[in-house]
């Protein structure tokens, strides 16, 4: 008899091929890998966009002195602020690029890895590709350079360094929610109380259930009509039988 809720076509659990640890883990590296590289060469796009948006810091050169020309300016703020605008959005392209990408075959942790690590160099790489491509940083040179009375901008600074986690951190969140959304889903497993299913005709295990045999019903000839005491018995019960 086949044991309930076990397919006809499962074989021994040795039969079936196992891969091994390093096998797998070369086949989510193979996913992985192109996602993480991908999101670092968006950094430069994202160091590009940053140079161009980012607002200039003006300063003037009076005396031995370098000052702001607005003190009171939000153009610093203003470029972490761009920073972190530039890195939420193309955290959300990239997380819904991956998730396409890999829908046909459910994701995986690779994807998310991945996603998370390469967002992460991608910030670090336009971060430093903004700062060499906007004003020099020797500030001191530049002065001597333009003279007194003259301006210039200062060099473009990542004043706070949290800006560098918007981009993994909004990719994540997408792709989790699109995930949980649009995800493929998994066949749920039968139920314990389903149904056993029977070996078929032919089957090894045919011959097994054939061995076992349903219990017999009695005919109605084994059934005995229970008999009637005689009258002699019921006297010798009643005790008022008379002797012969």
């Amino acid at each position: 008899m086949t044991v309930p809720n076990t397919p006809l076509d499962a074989g021994p659990l040795d039969a079936r091929p196992q891969a091994s640890a390093v096998s797998r883990a070369v086949g989510e590296l193979k996913i992985g890998a192109p996602v993480a590289a991908a999101c670092a060469l968006l950094g430069l796009v994202m160091g590009l966009l940053w140079v161009w948006l980012a607002p200039e810091v003006p300063l003037v050169v009076h005396g031995q002195q370098v000052l702001y020309v607005d003190p009171e300016g939000e153009q610093r703020a203003g470029a972490d602020s761009v920073f972190a605008l530039l890195g939420a959005g193309i955290g959300i392209l990239t997380a819904a690029a991956a998730f396409l990408a890999t829908r046909r075959r459910g994701g995986g942790i690779a994807v998310a890895v991945g996603l998370a690590v390469g967002a992460l160099a991608g910030s670090v790489v336009a971060w430093k590709l903004g700062v060499a491509l906007g004003p020099t940083t020797d500030v001191v040179g530049h002065a001597k350079q333009v003279g007194d009375g003259h301006g210039f901008n200062e060099a473009l600074a990542l004043g706070a360094k949290g800006a560098l986690l918007v981009w993994p951190m909004s990719a994540m969140v997408v792709l989790l929610g699109l995930s949980a959304a649009f995800g493929r889903r998994e066949e749920d497993p039968p139920p314990y109380y389903a149904e056993p299913q029977w070996s078929q005709p032919g089957d090894p295990d045919a011959a097994a259930d054939e061995q076992i045999e349903a219990p017999t019903k009695p005919s109605v000839e084994q059934i005995e009509a229970p008999t009637k005491p005689s009258v002699e018995e019921n006297a010798d019960a009643d005790g008022t039988r008379q002797p012969k």
